[in-house]
């Protein structure tokens, strides 16, 4: 057996996110039929990690394994017809050898994620962006933002109720930026929690509209409630942007 690790990109407007689930379509779903159709045996994909409903990703991997190793040119052909044979949502840039036990999910040193704020109505990026009116005080949020990076317990921007052991994650970088007509939120961390970015991003626009102050979100974060903290942005203005992995998992 020969483990392989494919990276991909997707639109997750139309899908119920990456994990398969009983009731609506997923990018794992979609893949792995794609992929067992066209290899003409079962597929089984490991992923990255479980993006939400409506969330994209610029750049995410899963692994899975087959029984020959193939050459770099059969690898390619495969790309190119697996391309052609996806929906448009999903693009794959490349498929490639890795270590046996090189695990998608488990063995990622950091994973980055961008939330965009629209600044002004925008018709095509609808999907992309999550609209807010009114001034937002940009300094106040990078303040809050070097807050958020002294703690390591995010449980008040967790999902209740979810299978994960531990809240503890380590955040290397957290800031906004505008970039033409939006506000962009970007943060890197060793692992995340679920719903963990888009709560961060409400919380921290409370406190650039003046809703919160920074005592407030010192208060909300060591409260370790998530009724405490704003709400969940929508999912459509997140984007997994970014996965790195040790140089030590790849075979060429």
């Amino acid at each position: 057996m020969t483990r392989y690790f494919i990276r991909l990109a997707y639109d997750g407007t139309p899908f119920c996110g990456w994990q398969r689930q009983p009731n609506g379509v997923t990018v794992q779903q979609t893949l792995e039929e794609s992929m067992s159709t066209m290899l003409r045996i079962p597929v089984s994909l490991t992923g990255a990690g479980r993006t939400d409903a409506g969330v994209h990703a610029a750049d995410f991997y899963a692994h899975f394994e087959l029984n020959d190793m193939w050459s770099e040119e059969e690898l390619k052909r495969l790309v190119f017809r697996l391309n052609r044979f996806l929906c448009d949502e999903i693009s794959v840039s490349s498929i490639f050898p890795v270590h046996p036990r090189a695990h998608a999910r488990f063995n990622a040193t950091s994973r980055t994620y961008r939330y965009c704020v629209a600044r002004s109505k925008n018709p095509f990026r609808r999907n992309y962006s999550h609209y807010v009116y009114g001034p937002i005080d940009t300094e106040l949020m990078n303040e809050g933002a070097a807050v958020i990076m002294h703690y390591n317990d995010f449980t008040s921007f967790s999902k209740v109720d979810t299978d994960t052991r531990t809240n503890i994650c380590t955040i290397t970088s957290a800031n906004w930026e505008m970039e033409g007509n939006e506000l962009v939120f970007t943060i890197t961390a060793d692992r995340f929690l679920r719903n963990m970015v888009r709560s961060i991003v409400g919380t921290l626009l409370e406190l650039g509209l003046g809703k919160i102050s920074i005592g407030d979100l010192k208060v909300i974060i060591e409260s370790k409630n998530r009724s405490n903290a704003g709400d969940s942005m929508p999912s459509k203005g997140l984007v997994l942007h970014r996965i790195v992995y040790p140089e030590n998992i790849y075979l060429q």
